[in-house]
């Protein structure tokens, strides 16, 4: 561990509000002209490279998958104290679901060199499957832990940690290299500092096509995804409940008398 772990945190950039438009021929979300920022899951992931590094040494690159705007999330992860951005940008990689991602991801990260850990955000705001990580993991062909809400401690090729289940706290010894996911409950995202943003304007961010990766197109993008949105609607919207008041036997004869109405008993 003398020469320091080379850490990628994988992250995105997900719309800044809840309220978007959709493209009802495509199901996908329309993210032109819409505020963006880092998915908040993934400064979470962030946090955790750059304590890690300040431990062990070593560098932490972040790469994200997107069109060409997207190297702004990277330039927000710089400024908070990573040391390389990567953008996989290719117009093959577009309409991609979690499949097709996280097999471009895993082959960008294979292409960028040496790596001991992934480390991803729990989950995305704007698809909420957190299905991204472990399929990387699985096409890369490496262990992964997701839920980690602390990482305890890293010898001698190892990783000991922590994460939080239904039925209490377990704690896992995993080999690097090593995918994990980790939860918001695992450290408190530091603020990016005047320095660091002034680090980020200037900094190069090297972009991936697949001319790099070589993937046959049909296992990319949306022709390589083996899920499709079919209908997008809004739930149905409900009336106010009836509020009833009175004592309690006018309560139970008027709750009773509304079950008979709606034909329950």
């Amino acid at each position: 561990m003398s020469e320091g772990l080379n850490i990628i945190v994988c992250i995105k950039q997900v719309p800044e509000t809840t309220e978007v438009d959709f493209d009802e021929e495509t199901g996908r979300l329309k993210r032109e002209g819409v505020a963006a920022v880092i998915n908040p899951f993934d400064e979470y992931a962030i946090e955790e490279g750059l304590k890690i590094k300040e431990t062990h040494g070593g560098t932490v690159k972040v790469l994200t998958m997107g069109p060409p705007w997207a190297a702004d999330a990277l330039r927000d992860a710089i400024a908070m104290g990573a040391d390389e951005g990567y953008l996989a940008t290719d117009r093959a990689f577009a309409g991609a679901d979690t499949w097709a991602t996280s097999l471009t991801l895993a082959k960008t990260i294979e292409h960028m060199g040496e790596y001991d850990l992934i480390i991803t955000g729990l989950k995305t705001t704007d698809g909420d499957t957190g299905q991204t990580g472990p399929e990387m993991a699985e096409h890369m062909g490496i262990p992964h832990v997701c839920y980690v809400n602390e990482v305890s401690e890293i010898k001698d090729g190892k990783v000991t940690l922590k994460r939080i289940m239904d039925d209490g706290i377990e704690t896992l010894e995993a080999p690097l290299p090593l995918l994990l996911s980790v939860s918001k409950d695992i450290n408190q995202p530091r603020l990016a500092t005047l320095r660091g943003r002034l680090k980020a304007k200037k900094a190069e961010i090297k972009e991936i096509t697949n001319n790099d990766l070589g993937i046959d197109p049909k296992d990319i993008g949306l022709d390589g995804s083996f899920t499709r949105v079919v209908k997008i609607f809004e739930p149905e919207t409900h009336e106010a409940g009836e509020v009833v008041e009175g004592t309690t036997d006018e309560l139970v004869e008027a709750i009773f008398s509304k079950l008979q109405e709606c034909k329950v008993i």
